[in-house]
């Protein structure tokens, strides 16, 4: 290895380098008076010669004082994830715990590259949510098979055996199309996210099974499918089911920001909301509280979410039982917030 390979050096490199176990690298660069002097000489000759400087991150996970958590969300200007991390950082923080925030901004690569940095570092833990391109998990099967605690959040991912905190998307989506058919909505819409991914996959599913069971159909051109639920689709999606013939009385949204963006879009048309048309969102974000009319929404108590992922992985580090308990899947319970944007139940 040459002094000018312009990668970030590990101590992975070293150990390999040297021939020694990245444990004993490890002990050299934190001064463990344990490491003979001819060790630490040969440790600290290669690091001169190779220009080695130790992560200041890294450096944080290995110590046992620190007690550090890696969290991993996929985009951290999002409402829901902000109350995850805000829930995490509470309950972890009363035990002496701190974490260390990464985004992978729905990519895998960059969410493969950021565990790979946590594994390395050897975090005392990690909590993540997955990111929306995130289909092979030989990543996280990884991190798993080196011992490091893992919880997933929000976005479940099967056959894999770890503890996972979410909310049963297929109830709380029936839930917001059942509140819909209770108000006399006969014709409704859904605009969902990426199908692809199992969250949303499941709001739709929920969706369509409470169509069916108030013998309702389901109509694929109700159905509007998007990347990411931006704001801006949500614009585009309101406008294409605007423009039906036969004309639609009700929305489910798969989350607020397209929620938001329907209601925008139908009042800049002058159609009447609730009375003409009513809208549910999903998550409870601020926007759903500024814009008028508020905008009915399902709760998904993401806060209270966070707490319970930093609970199951502080006891997954701290116990050493832990591993011999079955992976559970917590569900975290929902709450259907009914306000001004869809019409009140009939009787």
């Amino acid at each position: 290895m040459k002094k000018s390979d312009s990668r970030r050096l590990t101590i992975k490199d070293l150990a390999k380098e040297l021939n020694l176990s990245s444990s004993t690298i490890s002990r050299v660069l934190s001064n463990n008076p344990r490491i003979s002097e001819a060790t630490k000489k040969l440790v600290n000759d290669k690091v001169k010669e190779l220009g080695f400087s130790l992560d200041p991150i890294a450096s944080s996970f290995r110590s046992k004082k620190t007690k550090s958590i890696g969290v991993v969300a996929p985009r951290i200007d999002v409402d829901f994830h902000s109350k995850v991390i805000s829930g995490i950082e509470d309950y972890a923080s009363e035990l002496g715990y701190q974490i260390t925030i990464f985004q992978s901004k729905d990519s895998y690569i960059k969410e493969k590259e950021i565990l790979k940095l946590l594994e390395t570092s050897l975090a005392a833990g990690i909590i993540i949510c997955p990111s929306l391109e995130t289909q092979k998990v030989d990543h996280l099967k990884k991190v798993i098979k080196s011992n490091i605690p893992l919880v997933l959040y929000d976005r479940p991912i099967e056959n894999l055996d770890t503890n996972i905190v979410c909310i049963n998307d297929y109830q709380a989506s029936y839930d917001a199309t059942k509140h819909l058919i209770n108000t006399g909505c006969k014709r409704i819409a859904h605009i969902s996210g990426n199908l692809n991914v199992n969250i949303f996959n499941k709001r739709f599913e929920g969706y369509k099974a409470a169509l069916v069971d108030n013998d309702l159909e389901f109509e694929e051109a109700l159905l509007y499918q998007t990347h990411n639920l931006s704001y801006q689709e949500g614009l585009v999606a309101a406008e294409k089911l605007s423009k039906l013939k036969n004309p639609i009385d009700g929305i489910v949204c798969a989350n607020d920001y397209t929620a938001s963006a329907a209601v925008q879009l139908f009042k800049k048309l002058n159609i009447s909301i609730p009375e003409n048309i009513s809208i549910i969102g999903f998550s409870n974000y601020p926007i759903s509280t500024i814009i008028e009319p508020n905008i009915s929404t399902i709760d998904d108590n993401a806060y209270y979410m966070g707490n319970i992922a930093a609970k199951i992985l502080i006891q997954q580090i701290e116990d050493k039982f832990q591993k011999k308990i079955d992976h559970q899947e917590i569900l975290v319970k929902t709450d259907l917030i009914i306000r001004d944007s869809t019409k009140k139940v009939k009787k």
